[in-house]
């Protein structure tokens, strides 16, 4: 810890009880005050907002989540709407009306039911499975599986949002998860037909680019997020 700033809560602690303050028990933090407000970059901070505003402005009669962070995106949507969420782990009780939870692996396909939402969303979650890390069977498909079977729940012209690391090349990084060449997620149907009706990125500083085509991916890529948007055909 540098002297100057020890210096500084040393100066604001002495201001303080001059002023009649009464101090129960000294509790330094010296860097806050050099921090930015806030943390307003990265792949989850863009993804959570992003989509979300997608879901609001859109009002889907039904939306169900596979997988998205809870305390981000979930949260985001339950605010102002009612979401259903499936992960392969368990969740206790959030105490919070609009979250509705049921425990699944989206790969295992005897368990998915067709076409039973018009809105659906997988966000940073389908790089992991099949992985092991969060509990679920080891498959080197698990991805494509899990994939197919979002669309599957879909009901025609029904919405799905997704998103996953993306880089330059392909690749797995066991067990932690996979990253993806951005337009390798369009061969992994063939049994659907989609659209792509939207795509931004967040880049490698953590950037975020909206409403661009994947050939807008810099070629230097080497960890960013890929958030797509595709309307399920017929």
């Amino acid at each position: 810890m540098s002297l100057n700033r020890r210096i500084r809560y040393i100066k604001d602690y002495l201001a303080f009880k001059k002023a009649g303050g009464v101090v129960d028990k000294k509790y330094p933090i010296y860097s806050d005050y050099k921090e930015q407000a806030g943390s307003a970059t990265g792949h989850y901070f863009h993804q959570d907002l992003l989509v979300a505003s997608y879901i609001y402005n859109v009002n889907p009669k039904r939306h169900i989540d596979v997988g998205s962070s809870v305390s981000g995106f979930v949260s985001h949507v339950a605010a102002f709407r009612e979401i259903e969420i499936i992960d392969v782990r368990p969740l206790k009780d959030t105490g919070h009306a609009n979250i509705k939870f049921k425990q699944m692996d989206l790969m295992d396909g005897t368990g998915v039911e067709a076409e039973i939402t018009d809105s659906i969303s997988c966000l940073h979650a389908i790089e992991h499975f099949g992985l092991g890390r969060y509990g679920d069977p080891i498959d080197p498909q698990g991805h494509i599986k899990g994939f197919l079977n979002l669309l599957k729940m879909l009901k025609p012209n029904g919405t799905l949002y997704i998103s996953f690391p993306i880089a330059a090349h392909s690749q797995v990084q066991f067990n932690a998860h996979r990253v993806f060449e951005s337009s390798e997620i369009l061969s992994w149907q063939d049994k659907y037909q989609i659209e792509l009706l939207n795509f931004s990125f967040v880049d490698d500083a953590g950037d975020l680019h909206r409403e661009k085509s994947l050939s807008d991916v810099p070629k230097s890529i080497e960890y960013g997020c890929g958030i797509y948007t595709f309307k399920k055909i017929g």
